[in-house]
């Protein structure tokens, strides 16, 4: 009897879509949302990104928190916009002075 009844949950569960919560952050002039987020297991300090600046969704870019620089997908390297996203996920994110192996 439990097995049919767990059976019987699991399969209602399958069907039905689940909402993922995507952090957003407000900054004075702009609303960032981190889409996908993963870190570089060899440059600690760099986060490969998806973000949404004000609804648009930009392609993955390298964050380069600490050159406070971003590799955007066609290679070109730009500074960080003052409240942009990259300031947002290095203060969120990177932690300077602790690499994950010590």
């Amino acid at each position: 009897m439990l097995l049919v009844v767990s059976l019987v949950v699991l399969s209602l569960g399958i069907g039905m879509d689940r909402a993922i919560a995507v952090p957003c952050y407000q900054t004075d002039s702009h609303s960032i949302c981190l889409v996908s987020v993963k870190r570089s297991a060899k440059q600690f300090w760099e986060y490969r990104a998806v973000v949404s600046m004000d609804g648009v969704q930009r392609e993955q870019e390298v964050y380069n928190c600490r050159d406070r620089q971003r590799i955007q997908a066609d290679g070109r390297v730009v500074a960080f916009e003052p409240d942009g996203a990259g300031e947002v996920i290095c203060r969120k994110l990177y932690r300077p002075g602790r690499s994950p192996v010590q």
